[in-house]
């Protein structure tokens, strides 16, 4: 299922360098942002040409490029965990308004390349967010996969790292490289 108000059709962006734990703007929370501003909609387009050149990552955060503003991208498009998608969208200032049916799920992260956890998340939420650009007020209702990445990179904007959401040392987990 696509969304087509909420599809990425901003410019094309530049990749940038994904900034690694302890880095301190990873444990800080986002400034709220002006969606219009241009400098916020480079950002949009650099999260998401950056998550695009990167194998397996469904979503990149503000913070993870280096900037403390609360902007994310997401897109789950063809993992096999996700059931509901949206394409490739960015939000800005998002806030969860619900969330329900929550779930144990294996994460891992490009800001912590070594480890995965097990994080305990809703299977579904409503977002509210503002769209880069325009402004646009918009309300994402999601599920499964979709769901955890978005609040995975909710989190990235408030200044957690999955590692915080574990429920202890015996849910972290040394990431398994496949060659």
């Amino acid at each position: 299922m696509s969304d087509p108000e909420l599809e990425w059709a901003g410019p094309e962006g530049r990749v940038l360098p994904v900034v690694t734990a302890p880095a301190s703007v990873l444990g800080a929370v986002g400034e709220e942002v002006d969606p219009t501003d241009p400098e916020v909609v480079r950002l949009a387009a650099d999260l998401v040409s950056t998550m695009r050149v990167s194998p397996g990552c469904v979503g990149l955060a503000a913070p993870q490029v280096g900037v403390g503003a609360q902007v994310f991208c997401v897109d789950v498009t063809g993992h096999p965990k996700a059931a509901t998608t949206h394409g490739t969208f960015v939000l800005c200032n998002p806030k969860i308004i619900e969330a329900s049916r929550w779930r144990p799920g294996r994460e891992g992260c490009m800001s912590v390349p070594d480890l995965t956890g097990d994080v305990k998340r809703a299977g579904r939420i409503v977002v509210e967010a503002v769209l880069p650009g325009t402004g646009e007020p918009v309300t994402v209702a999601t599920d499964a996969f979709e769901a955890r990445a978005l609040q995975h990179e909710i989190d990235h904007c408030a200044g957690k790292l999955f590692l915080d959401r574990v429920a202890g040392a015996h849910a972290i987990y040394q990431r398994k490289v496949y060659l």
